[in-house]
């Protein structure tokens, strides 16, 4: 037994040595440059990706391996004041690669209060000494062209080699054309690449023209977005990716021999915002009853997130559970999914009679048994034991749910909104606080809208009745839904609402199917 122990012991520590030698056999790639390198902390955050996040996606990850440096804000000169430079040059050795692009933020001012990263246009020798308004010392400011000369000399040094890319294209367009940089700071990547005999990838043009035949009415939404024209989207990160690819492809350059050729490139899953809930939430098939989760969509970035609504016209959180549309819902929630969970409107009927579908009013632990018409007993539980119930198992799926209070309905009494403040949206937030999770007052904020609007408009958001809202009113609870959400700053939903701005920029409802 004693002999078997240390054959597996001398097993293992060989196998951890044949592991290392592996790792450290592999040639590392390091990417440096700006935020279209690397954008944040390289998460997706606002649907904005750099390049370095997907390069490593077309090489052979048995061969080599990525190290993202590039750092968001940064120029040529600030990349090195800020020691990132020295970080990567120390970790070089020889046969690694130096994936190298900035320009971007180069043509700030050489010096202020707010960044002082910008440099001396241009490759020449000429310098000027400042005063750092920021750092308060004395600083002699270069040229864009002799930072770049610096890292590409320095590498080389370590017997790395570097590769010198032109920033890519901002998404601003003219005359169907992207403006591209072939005589600023892509020019002088270029010559400081001719100059000291290292690879030149032409990022801007290259990408640029892929980005032209689209169109800029295709491009903005999918690459890129409205709210920014400097960093891409996901899909823009990979076609700035693709685009080097192609360049190595036509160079000499030996990293050429570690390109897969048949890549599989993996974008972001997609996170999906579940809605359960009833007929003022659900697509109900009646232009006069139309629930709010219908025009949800409209309110979010959907090339990041998918709207599914599993609302269910005439369904209490009971019947939510006990017909299986929970736990057919439950069955496709993912890991850092969302789900909203709003009831309230049905739960109010009958227990024990007709739709057998009221529950039990109140958060406890009550419980009747209920002989239903089909013979089935059945045990019903309070509104909020069913509530408790969604959030928990959610929560063992890994997602995050969101209480929301159900939505008021268009009744006056005494000329104020009717809100039902002292049973459902009192017991959701009463679920919410003692689960802690985060809550949403939707009738509360829907109601203060209404206020504004007046009674005889908001009577137009209601053709059929005074529970279910039409087109418009479904729009106008779901903008107010998204707004609320938007500002859960903890959640990264908030990050898959639309902006404000956005918002405002939305084409007219009647202009949309």
């Amino acid at each position: 037994m004693r002999m078997t122990k240390l054959m597996l012991l001398a097993f293992l520590a060989l196998f951890l040595v044949q592991f290392q030698t592996n790792a450290q056999q592999k040639i590392t790639i390091y990417t440096v440059g700006d935020s279209t390198v690397k954008n944040g902390r390289g998460d997706g955050t606002g649907g904005l990706w750099g390049w370095g996040d997907y390069i490593g996606q077309f090489l052979d990850s048995t061969k080599v391996r990525i190290e993202n440096h590039a750092l968001g804000g940064t120029s040529t000169r600030t990349y090195q004041n800020l020691g990132l430079w020295d970080a990567v040059y120390k970790k070089l050795k020889k046969g690694d690669y130096v994936l190298i692009q900035w320009g971007h933020n180069d043509d700030g001012p050489l010096n202020d209060t707010i960044r002082a990263r910008g440099t001396i246009k241009g490759i020449s020798d000429k310098s000027e000494k400042i005063v750092n308004m920021i750092t308060k010392k004395e600083e002699v400011v270069h040229t864009y062209g002799w930072y770049l000369r610096k890292v590409v000399k320095e590498a080389k040094e370590k017997g790395a080699i570097p590769i010198v890319m032109s920033p890519i294209p901002r998404n601003k367009w003219k005359d169907g054309k992207l403006p591209r940089n072939n005589t600023s700071y892509g020019l002088w990547a270029k010559q400081i690449a001719d100059q000291e005999k290292v690879t030149f990838i032409d990022l801007n043009d290259r990408m640029a023209s892929k980005l032209e035949k689209f169109g800029e009415a295709n491009v903005t939404g999918t690459y890129f977005y409205k709210k920014d024209h400097t960093h891409p989207s996901a899909k823009g990160a990979v076609m700035a990716a693709t685009s080097i690819i192609e360049g190595l492809k036509v160079s000499t350059n030996p990293l050429k021999n570690y390109i897969l050729e048949n890549p599989v490139i993996k974008l972001p899953r997609k996170t999906n915002l579940f809605l359960i809930g009833d007929s003022t939430m659900a697509e109900n098939n009646n232009e006069n009853a139309v629930g709010w989760g219908v025009m949800a969509p409209r309110y979010f970035d959907t090339t990041r997130v998918n709207i599914v609504n599993k609302a269910r016209g005439g369904r209490s959180s009971r019947t939510f559970d006990f017909e299986g549309l929970w736990e057919k819902t439950k069955s496709e929630i993912q890991p850092n999914d969302f789900v909203i969970i709003q009831f309230g409107h049905n739960d109010a009927g009958k227990i024990d009679s007709e739709k057998f579908r009221g529950s039990i009013n109140g958060i406890g632990d009550e419980t009747q048994q209920v002989n239903r018409a089909d013979s089935l007993m059945e045990t019903v539980h309070t509104y909020g034991w069913y509530l408790k119930k969604f959030i928990r198992e959610t929560r063992e799926k890994g997602a995050t749910p969101i209480v929301m209070s159900l939505t008021p309905r268009n009744e006056w009494p005494n000329g104020k909104v009717e809100q039902r403040s002292t049973t459902y949206v009192k017991w959701a937030q009463e679920v919410a606080t003692e689960e802690k999770v985060d809550y949403i007052d939707l009738s509360d904020k829907v109601a203060q809208k209404y206020q504004v609007l007046g009674q005889e408009a908001v009577k137009a958001f209601f053709p059929k009745d005074h529970t279910h809202t039409g087109r418009a009113g479904a729009n106008a609870v779901a903008e107010t839904a998204a707004e609320q959400l938007r500002g859960l700053k903890k959640l990264k939903i908030s990050d898959l609402v639309l902006g404000k701005k956005e918002m405002e920029e939305l084409p007219p409802l009647e202009l949309v199917k």
